[in-house]
């Protein structure tokens, strides 16, 4: 649950859910669209199940279209589907990509406000600092 929040958090934040929300209303009025042009979709269940394979890119290809129109309409909602996707991997990666700058931000205010207050350390705290410098400079020797 918590994963779900944090993904719904990230998703307002960006003010996608307009995107998400507009690409949801295209799906279901497509589906309905589809089915009163295409004289091969009988029901409202088949023209959702072609509109989902055809935004999925599964394309089973049980259910197929014929006319010009529900065409136009695949492929709008197909580039719209890829869109969503894009974008919102996007997102997502910029969040995470904040989220760790954030972090090293902190990490190196927190490093510099120690060395500045060197010698009010405790011999403890002199030994944590000694020890994160060395794992800073391991992890800088493997990366460069």
């Amino acid at each position: 649950m918590g994963n779900i929040r944090l993904f719904w958090s990230i998703v307002k934040r960006c003010h996608f859910e307009k995107f998400l929300f507009g690409f949801l209303i295209s799906f279901f009025i497509v589906a309905m669209i589809i089915l009163a042009v295409e004289p091969g979709i009988h029901n409202y269940g088949d023209a959702l199940w072609y509109t989902f394979v055809a935004t999925t890119t599964i394309g089973f290809g049980d259910v197929t279209v014929v006319t010009f129109p529900a065409r136009i309409l695949t492929v709008y909602i197909v580039v719209y589907e890829i869109l969503l996707v894009a974008l919102l991997s996007g997102v997502i990666i910029s969040h995470y990509l904040e989220v760790i700058h954030r972090r090293e931000q902190y990490t190196a205010t927190v490093l510099l406000d120690k060395l500045e207050h060197l010698t009010e350390l405790s011999p403890e705290e002199l030994q944590q600092l000694e020890t994160r410098a060395r794992d800073v400079a391991k992890k800088h020797r493997l990366t460069t």
